[in-house]
């Protein structure tokens, strides 16, 4: 007992010594220098854990981002092709407006749902019906040219007969001669064939054809095909002529409908006979 309090006396002596004067300090020194080593070593195994910890969470990390940074280059590629789709469409409408502009009949635009250019049934399905002022007969165009008129009109939707149908025929006039005559359509999208022209006529390949305004069914002026070939047959009464639809039937997405100025006509008076009435009014035109 008397051994403890005199080494408690000691040891309490020796801190206040050192405390005051520093005595042991290189002592502390030397003694830090030789433990370091001991205690880096059981240092090392928690060292090592977090450093593996750190280093996968890192790769973690870094593969969370790379997934979320590959998402979202997706969607970004996705909306461009959408805003490339859309700056496509803000470019056709803006030309449907610009032709709106430049005329003088109402306009309704009407966007095409479906497609049927079978060789012996060339029609379209628009979004436009009865309840939008759509009307059998009713002629539609793009900013190109003359596209065809609505054959059967729903409430909600109509059915678009294309001017390139086997069974239509549309009256025009050549513009660069006065020439009136008859643009049938052949089945084909981008071809029509002129009927009843004599072999004498003036025709060349380029010249542009368009709405005569007879049959009373389409306003004049409006542009139907452009020539791409005369063929003058020895013998023949008429000679062959081949016109290419301005109008690209088979690439138009949205169509104009023309509205008459003083109202929606009876469906009697204005659709008819498709097929015929307009024949006869063009033949008796261009028969001397």
């Amino acid at each position: 007992m008397v051994r403890l309090a005199l080494l408690g006396l000691l040891s309490i002596g020796l801190m206040w010594t050192d405390h005051r004067h520093n005595y042991l300090q290189d002592f502390r020194s030397g003694v830090a220098f030789l433990v370091y080593p001991v205690q880096a070593g059981v240092n090392l195994p928690v060292q090592a854990g977090a450093w593996v910890l750190e280093q996968l969470r890192s790769h973690q990390t870094l593969v969370e981002d790379n997934r979320s940074l590959r998402e979202e280059r997706l969607r970004m590629s996705a909306l461009m092709l959408r805003f490339e789709a859309l700056e496509q469409e803000n470019a056709r409408l803006r030309e449907l407006f610009e032709t709106s502009s430049r005329l003088r009949d109402p306009l309704m635009i009407a966007e095409i749902m479906a497609v049927d250019l079978d060789p012996f049934r060339q029609q379209l399905l628009i979004n436009r019906g009865r309840v939008h002022g759509a009307y059998p007969g009713q002629p539609l165009i793009n900013a190109q040219g003359v596209v065809g008129q609505v054959l059967e009109s729903h409430a909600l939707h109509s059915s678009v007969l294309l001017i390139s149908d086997p069974s239509h025929a549309l009256p025009v006039l050549v513009n660069r001669t006065g020439l009136r005559t008859l643009a049938v359509g052949t089945g084909n999208p981008q071809l029509l064939e002129l009927r009843y022209i004599p072999p004498a006529e003036d025709l060349e390949p380029g010249d542009i054809v368009s709405t005569s305004g007879l049959g009373g069914r389409f306003p004049a002026d409006y542009p139907v095909a452009e020539i791409i070939r005369v063929e003058r047959i020895p013998g023949e009464p008429f000679a062959r002529v081949e016109a290419r639809p301005l109008a690209r039937l088979d690439r138009s997405r949205e169509v104009l409908l023309l509205a008459p100025v003083n109202g929606t006509p009876e469906s009697e008076e204005v659709f008819g006979d498709v097929f015929e009435e307009p024949a006869e009014d063009a033949v008796e035109e261009v028969t001397p």
